[in-house]
């Protein structure tokens, strides 16, 4: 009982050091031999809450005041700056840019299973070296005076706002508005064409190209979402391009549904089953198919809605957004419009049958 104690009260100290309020925050000062860490975490990261909470209190306990930890929340503004700057001295590529990361001198660790991995014997090493004092990060040194200045182990910069979560990832999160403008529209486009009759248009062009789009869209998608249920299950970084910062993403508190199920797997399994309603809609005759088509309409609308949600969060909540999440939305929006044609006589033969009268039935 008194271990279990012990380390909920280790837990809570390295809580109270690393995740309060303000943008940085310091472990008190040490006299003897010290090693210096800088730790760049997001409240919001699952794999930091993983570091913050199981990594650091076996350590804190073993090394006592010769481990310094200094915490810096990305998802501030200052937080932010420092955090660039880092990337920018080190010459960390663009892809390692992601939370949790620690710098301990000039060597750094990424992610939740690397810093474990490697920080207790770079402490141990640069004990025995006399000491490690903090990375020299432009700005840093600064950051370290203004606590020093006022007095308090905290350095208050108030949270991001939505313009700041947005300017975070620029060229990504305007990315994703476009996209995002773009599936309203489409949903609009497919409520409209629902409506009318089938006589306002022609659409058989459409429904020629959905037989072959339509299963090597689901493919697409599915191999997408199989590479994000592989980051999200696995814990390790996402490859991602030029544009967006796609592990920040992922390791949001919004990569999981309810926190519990990742996002990747269940877009997984949606893909999974379009193609299976596809091969129904396909190969069967008469009401089976009917019915498959209209199933795969309904799976790719609940999705495309699902991924209007997912795209809205990224810019203007998140403030990064993933390229690999684009991908799939955009693939699930063209499922919709591609399984419309499909879909539309059966809808229209079910609303016929619920407007016929019960007088009407019996002649």
């Amino acid at each position: 009982m008194q271990t279990i104690l012990r380390r909920i009260c280790l837990i809570l100290i390295v809580l109270a050091l690393i995740t309060m309020p303000g943008s940085i925050t310091r472990t008190a000062q040490a006299q003897q031999a010290v090693v210096q860490v800088v730790l760049f975490y997001s409240p919001t990261c699952p794999h930091c809450h993983e570091v913050i909470q199981n990594v650091l209190p076996p350590l804190v306990e073993e090394y006592g005041e010769q481990f310094e930890i200094l915490g810096i929340d990305v998802t501030t503004a200052k937080g932010r700056d420092l955090f660039l700057s880092a990337g920018d001295h080190f010459h960390i590529p663009e892809m390692n840019m992601v939370v949790p990361m620690m710098i301990v001198g000039d060597q750094i660790l990424l992610g939740s299973a690397e810093i474990p991995e490697k920080l207790p014997g770079l402490i141990d090493r640069h004990l025995a070296q006399g000491g490690l004092s903090w990375p020299a990060i432009p700005g840093l040194k600064e950051a370290l005076a203004e606590i020093e200045g006022d007095g308090s182990q905290e350095l208050d910069t108030g949270p991001a706002g939505v313009l700041q979560r947005f300017q975070q990832d620029l060229a990504g999160n305007t990315l994703a508005v476009i996209v995002l403008a773009g599936m309203l529209l489409s949903l609009a486009w497919v409520i409209v064409y629902l409506r009318r009759s089938r006589d306002a248009g022609n659409t058989g062009a459409l429904q020629r190209f959905s037989v072959i789009l339509i299963p090597l869209l689901c493919v697409a998608g599915a191999a997408v979402a199989g590479y994000l249920a592989y980051v999200e299950t696995a814990q390790v970084e996402a490859v991602c391009g030029p544009v967006g910062d796609c592990n920040t993403v992922q390791q949001s508190e919004y990569a999981r549904l309810f926190g519990l199920i990742p996002v990747g797997v269940l877009g997984l399994y949606g893909y999974a089953a379009l193609f299976i309603a596809w091969l129904f809609s396909y190969f069967s005759r008469g009401e089976t198919a009917a019915f498959a088509s209209l199933l795969v309409f309904i799976l790719a609308l609940a999705g495309t809605l699902f991924s209007i949600y997912l795209t809205f969060l990224e810019p203007f909540v998140i403030g990064a957004t993933c390229i690999w999440c684009l991908s799939s939305a955009v693939i699930m929006t063209a499922l919709m419009w591609l399984s419309a044609p499909g879909a539309r006589p059966v809808i229209e033969r079910l609303m016929n049958r619920s407007h016929r009268s019960p007088s009407a039935r019996r002649t």
